[in-house]
């Protein structure tokens, strides 16, 4: 019992050791000193032409229920004349506007 809990024991220490280096293999060819660095941009979300699975899917607080009445808003009231008027959507409070702000246009 003890030899199997050993072994597993060491396995599992061997397995993370492994995952270790190979991240530090990956990590070491992707930069390399005074290389520049690529950052990923954030995709910008045009809330007048976004379907609720893009806005579900980009928008961080918004999931299903809200993406879907952000569309139905539209379809209502036409498009949207500013990013503040997404305040106006039920469910969207100033928290979340403010959490995706940077990535919401309306053209």
């Amino acid at each position: 019992m003890l030899k199997l809990k050993l072994s597993a024991l060491l396995f599992a220490l061997l397995a993370s050791m492994s995952l270790v280096v190979s991240a530090a293999e990956v990590s070491s060819k992707s930069a390399s000193p005074g290389e520049p660095v690529q950052v990923a941009t954030a995709a910008m979300v045009n809330l007048n032409t976004a379907d609720a699975a893009t806005l579900q899917r980009e928008l961080l607080g918004v999931g299903q229920v809200k993406a879907e009445a952000i569309v139905a808003y539209r379809e209502a009231h036409g498009d949207f004349a500013s990013v503040d008027e997404l305040l106006e959507v039920k469910g969207i409070g100033p928290a979340i506007l403010e959490k995706n702000r940077d990535k919401l246009s309306i053209n």
